[in-house]
């Protein structure tokens, strides 16, 4: 039988990719839509620089990950937030077709941003994908999520 690891800050580096990606699972399955958002946002634009680094002109992911913020806020409508996640995930098929793997899965990322707006289940796709960057940014996302955990529960 497998040990339980507690997820702290703390002990993360002692746990496995799959460990972190379950407890983010369990947590994110009881939040809110619009916090699932918040993080989804957060978790593209932190790996974002990579894809702006290979396409420089290309914005339609930036203009995703904003528009899951402009949801948030109410400025935009869902139908809205999608439109900029199908722009994002062209972004990502050009990428993909220019074989640039790591850009490709950044700008999935800021679509399933994006598209939380409408299913919160985005919000992990969000992660996965930016998590394709580096082995480390399944930390960052977890302690994030923590953060925005106790943010709402204050």
């Amino acid at each position: 039988m497998k040990k339980k690891i507690e997820m702290k800050p703390s002990n993360l580096s002692n746990a496995d990719d799959k460990d972190i990606k379950k407890e983010i699972a369990e947590i994110t399955s009881k939040m809110d839509k619009s916090v699932l958002a918040i993080w989804a946002s957060d978790c593209a634009e932190h790996v974002l620089s990579y894809f702006e680094e290979k396409y420089p002109d290309d914005d339609r992911p930036r203009k995703a990950i904003e528009a899951a913020r402009a949801w948030v806020k109410g400025d935009i409508s869902v139908g809205e937030a999608c439109s900029a996640a199908f722009a994002a995930h062209a972004a990502a098929r050009d990428a993909r077709d220019a074989e640039e793997d790591i850009a490709c899965a950044v700008a999935r990322s800021a679509g399933h941003a994006a598209a939380t707006a409408h299913v919160a289940g985005h919000a992990v796709s969000a992660a996965d994908y930016a998590a394709k960057v580096n082995s480390k940014e399944r930390i960052w996302q977890h302690k994030k999520l923590l953060e925005l955990k106790d943010d709402v529960k204050n």
